[in-house]
């Protein structure tokens, strides 16, 4: 899984204009990011009488829509997904993926905080990444302005994107995220490589997915 990093903070911190400045700032580096925002109500992006507002209305569950260079899914969903879960839905074709609105995310989070809205913060200090701040305060965790985001670019790649060497495989079952170790995953992986790569055709495996569906 691409790693997540949950960008938090107050209501008109600032987080979008961080995640602005970061995701142009990544993409300089020739590093490809996906991004995912948690709305706290929902919202409707299907406009009424628009073809995929009348799919809906007609009982689908999923409405796409495609065109050469944009792809637009909206699906019923029966809980709220965290990032983990919601990443199998945009692919693992990034090298990074960055949150904003997932408060209650267990991933490292880099927090905006303005002096005008109190010193208390929303993220666990274990979970701290960084604190883009307009004033010092007294935690252990690196502090930058707003204006310097090539610095905490530079703190991403050092801390989340350099130290991904490994190959990786990851678990979804019904949609839920499974967490396992290290020897299990290892295990998984050669054996699923192992399966395809004799496949004809198949000279090089560099992603794989899996589908399965059992009856009721």
């Amino acid at each position: 899984m691409s790693p997540i990093i949950s960008i938090v903070g107050k209501s008109e911190s600032g987080k979008t204009t961080l995640l602005e400045g970061l995701i142009t700032k990544l993409k300089q580096r020739g590093y490809k990011v996906a991004v995912i925002k948690h709305a706290a109500e929902d919202f409707e992006l299907d406009t009424v009488n628009k073809d995929s507002w009348r799919f809906s209305q007609a009982g689908s569950e999923v409405s796409a829509i495609s065109s050469a260079h944009k792809l637009a899914v909206i699906k019923n969903l029966e809980h709220d997904l965290g990032p983990q879960e919601l990443s199998q839905f945009i692919g693992s074709d990034y090298d990074l993926i960055l949150t904003e609105g997932f408060k209650q995310s267990s991933h490292p989070t880099i927090e905006v905080h303005r002096k005008e809205q109190g010193k208390e913060l929303l993220s666990q200090p274990e979970q701290l990444l960084a604190i883009v701040t307009d004033e010092p305060l007294n935690i252990a965790v690196p502090q930058f302005s707003r204006d310097e985001v090539p610095k905490i670019v530079d703190l991403i790649v050092n801390t989340m994107l350099d130290q991904r060497r490994e190959d990786e495989v990851d678990l979804f079952i019904n949609d839920a995220y499974i967490p396992i170790d290290k020897p299990a995953k290892n295990l998984l992986f050669r054996t699923l490589v192992a399966m395809v790569s004799g496949l004809k055709g198949i000279k090089e495996v560099k992603s794989l997915r899996i589908s399965l569906r059992r009856k009721a």
